[in-house]
């Protein structure tokens, strides 16, 4: 069913419910979790005019504290015994999603529901995004971040 599976965090509570989500979903079903933070560079990180290969050299770095994101979420994952890979993608949250989701093959992506309510929902939240932007072939799971709901606190 699914062998890929693609899920986004920001480090939030929220972000580790859809993480834990997506790791039971893969637990169950042997498939590989990709764990995917997006952000923005660092202005000023690249000189204007530099020839081509000077950009690759001072190509933005992941910002350490995203790559301490993924890289946490990737320990709970493999944790329970799962097989994780982490990604760090300058840009739009939505759009780092469905990038990797794309590029991996992936058969689902899971986000949290946080956005979903009120005016971020008319303006466009994260799920709301990767909902329209995924493409054939790939589910969209919109995870219940919302502690009081199930009555256990996040991890």
């Amino acid at each position: 069913m699914y062998k890929a599976i693609v899920v986004g965090t920001d480090g939030s509570d929220t972000a580790k419910r859809a993480v834990s989500e997506a790791t039971r979903l893969a637990q169950a079903l042997g498939a590989t979790v990709h764990v995917v933070s997006a952000f923005e560079p660092v202005r000023g990180a690249r000189i204007a005019g530099a020839p081509e290969g000077a950009a690759k050299i001072w190509a933005v770095a992941p910002d350490a504290n995203v790559q301490a994101i993924v890289d946490g979420a990737a320990v709970s994952v493999r944790t329970d015994g799962v097989e994780v890979k982490t990604h760090t993608v300058t840009g739009d949250p939505a759009d780092a999603l469905v990038e990797v989701a794309e590029r991996e093959h992936a058969e689902l992506i899971v986000v949290g529901n946080q956005g979903m309510h009120g005016v971020r929902r008319v303006l466009g939240s994260v799920p709301t995004k990767v909902a329209r932007r995924a493409g054939l072939g790939c589910s969209v799971l919109i995870v219940s971040t919302d502690p009081e709901r199930d009555g256990t606190e996040a991890a």
